[in-house]
């Protein structure tokens, strides 16, 4: 008959595997509870030969002593026995202890450690983007390490993260908001709630929980950085949120409507608006200070990411930062562009693969990837309203593998699946 334990059927045979995950090398564990059984033997050892030696034992010690049963029973089931009381009271203090601090108490405790070491000695990985793009893949990430940080664009301008940053003067908070929830211990909670939008009409209708959240902490704290900072605490975030930039930027482009001469248009979410062909993006002041944190980041990372993402309203913001290209550039870890499944209406209409990676190249120059994953799947199949699939077209360059996948959802096929995608991603590293 199967075991119930916290409401559910487990095989015997599955108890003692959970059991057993307590020895297997990496916890951390064996090595105390050993040296504290030796200690604890010792001592009593030592003790009780001084014992000996001081006070002349009476007749009845003998037998209260049980120094009738043979020397050799007697030690092993003394030491059994304080043996197990002392790893008894260990678990028993380990639980009455770390039990208040873990929401999924459901799980053995043994496998919760387990995953907590494993995913501790995981790559250090830096992922630039922003948009939705940027959490799928950081969702996918975290079940390999919690060695992450994100990089965000302060570009936004529109919604309710324009709203906000025009009226209370703060960063714009949506696409930390997403990274936030992505990166969540209990994520399909937390993402409920940070994705929860008022429809009200009392002043808040439009703006989602998470966005006034952050932008409330911001107050509380005295930062937008320490706001980001305490809201990772609080929700248990597995990896570091940061900006690109502490200046508040406007993201600027040179649009050509036809065959007219290209148009300066300025803010993030007039760009793609316009439904004119992209010539280059900037920023407006041209060279803000990088958020420091960034920088050591890029230059500590094992791998870093740049995508998926609207390629110029989400990636280039970032790029564009001179002392974040600069740290790019100085990195020795792989570089990793992910290019888009779907194209964007206003944005990248009619790009493949390769006018993506023209795009970067005009911006920040050549060489700068090493790896560039594309997706690769039934493109018979109809693509998004007002766009169209990014073929896996990539002319070939000297020091760039190109790697393709399958990696669309099978729910929504124009978006990266989480888990496929941060598979595709880690193998770079094996």
């Amino acid at each position: 008959m199967p075991v119930m334990k916290g409401g559910k059927n487990r095989a015997p045979w599955r108890l003692w595997r959970t059991h057993l995950r307590w020895i297997e090398p990496g916890l951390g564990v064996k090595r105390w509870l050993l040296l504290m059984a030796f200690g604890i033997a010792l001592f009593s050892l030592s003790s009780a030969s001084l014992l000996r030696s001081m006070y002349p034992l009476p007749a009845y010690f003998y037998y209260l002593t049980l120094q009738f049963i043979p020397r050799g029973i007697r030690v092993a089931v003394f030491f059994l026995a304080g043996a197990s009381s002392l790893v008894a009271g260990i678990w028993g203090l380990n639980r009455a202890l770390i039990a208040p601090l873990i929401n999924d108490t459901d799980r053995p405790y043994a496998e919760l450690l387990y995953e907590y070491r494993r995913k501790g000695k995981g790559p250090h990985i830096v992922v630039l983007g922003g948009g939705h793009g940027q959490a799928a893949i950081l969702r996918g990430l975290k079940a390999h390490t919690k060695n992450l940080t994100a990089i965000v664009t302060v570009a936004d301008d529109g919604g309710s993260s324009g709203r906000l940053r025009r009226e209370l003067g703060v960063l714009p908070p949506g696409d930390f908001r997403n990274c936030i929830a992505a990166l969540a211990d209990d994520e399909s909670l937390v993402t409920r709630l940070l994705q929860y939008r008022f429809r009200s009409k009392a002043g808040l209708d439009g703006h989602s929980f998470g966005n006034l959240y952050i932008s409330a902490m911001s107050g509380v704290t005295g930062s937008f950085e320490s706001a980001l900072e305490e809201s990772s605490h609080v929700l248990a975030v597995q990896g570091r949120v940061l900006p690109s930039t502490l200046q508040a930027i406007t993201l600027a482009a040179d649009v050509q409507i036809g065959n007219k001469t290209p148009t300066r248009i300025r803010g993030e979410s007039e760009i793609p608006a316009t439904n004119g062909r992209i010539i280059r993006v900037l920023l407006e002041p041209d060279s803000p200070r990088a958020y420091p944190g960034v920088v050591r980041a890029i230059l500590d990372a094992d791998l870093i990411i740049v995508g998926p993402g609207s390629l110029y309203t989400s990636i280039m913001p970032n790029l564009l930062v001179p002392e974040i290209a600069q740290a790019l550039r100085a990195s020795r870890a792989p570089k990793v562009y992910v290019c888009n499944i779907a194209t964007q209406h206003g944005e990248t209409d009619d790009y493949t693969a390769e006018d993506h990676l023209q795009a970067l190249e005009r911006h920040l120059g050549t060489g700068l990837f090493s790896v560039i994953i594309v997706n690769e799947q039934d493109f018979t199949v109809a693509p998004p309203a007002n766009s169209g699939w990014v073929l896996p077209q990539v002319l070939p360059r000297e020091g760039v593998r190109v790697v393709k996948a399958n990696l669309g959802s099978k729910n929504v096929p124009w978006q990266h699946e989480s888990a496929a995608l941060a598979r595709t991603v880690i193998r770079l590293l094996k």
